[in-house]
């Protein structure tokens, strides 16, 4: 990607000041690295990505309006080519397929020892694709045809944006604020919920509802989470 003497040049997406000002601090303190800029949302980050292209992307999953799968699909559509590696506290189980359909080169969470962290900048910086050896069995298998063990939930069938929907029905919000927090209307709410109860087979909206709070209440509960 670059030289063997030049810089590799890091930008940060994290909408938590410490988180930013931690992984800036990481990758400044690492021999050919530098931090470029740091941006706390998707709207700031793509204003600092039109200013300066970096070499490498790092970003959370979590960002305030839109998510960092959205990141992705814009950054990539002014920088072709862009490594990006996504940094987040959720379960890698949940979005890494999601992530490197979206063009993401890798995912990696919060919790993993510096050392691992710094294992992933360097690989996606260099050409790579960064998941855990778990997810990346799970991949294969998904490639080999061979369905995952928790794809039976039927998840997989949704799309990126349904799945967001899916989590905000779990986590309790109503049709208004879930329409306020993705920034679309409750008439496409509406639609999204109708072609989740479809996609996992469900006869009702309760029982979509009741299916999604279930499933968030599985995963707190859940070691990874």
């Amino acid at each position: 990607m670059t030289g063997e003497n030049e810089i590799i040049k890091v930008a940060v997406v994290d909408d938590h000041t410490m988180m930013r000002e931690g992984l800036a601090q990481l990758v400044r303190s690492q021999p050919g690295y530098d931090c470029c800029w740091l941006a706390g949302d998707v709207a700031q980050a793509m204003e600092c990505l039109e200013a300066e292209r970096p070499d490498l992307l790092l970003t959370d999953m979590t960002l305030p309006g839109r998510n960092g799968l959205e990141l992705i699909k814009d950054a990539l559509s002014i920088a072709p080519g862009l490594p990006i590696l996504i940094v987040s506290m959720h379960d890698e189980t949940l979005y890494a397929q999601r992530v490197l359909r979206a063009g993401g080169k890798g995912y990696i969470m919060k919790d993993e020892p510096t050392k691992t962290l710094v294992e992933a900048i360097e690989v996606v910086a260099d050409g790579g694709v960064w998941v855990s050896p778990e997810m990346s069995t799970k991949i294969i298998q998904a490639f080999s045809g061979k369905p995952a063990n928790d794809a039976v939930d039927g998840l997989h069938y949704l799309t990126d944006r349904e799945f967001e929907v899916f989590q905000l029905i779990g986590e309790g919000r109503s049709k208004s604020e879930i329409a306020d927090s993705l920034h679309i209307s409750p008439k496409t709410v509406d639609v999204h919920k109708s072609h989740i109860r479809e996609k996992l087979e469900l006869k009702d909206a309760a029982a979509v509802l009741r299916y999604a709070i279930r499933w968030v209440e599985m995963r707190i509960g859940s070691p990874g989470l």
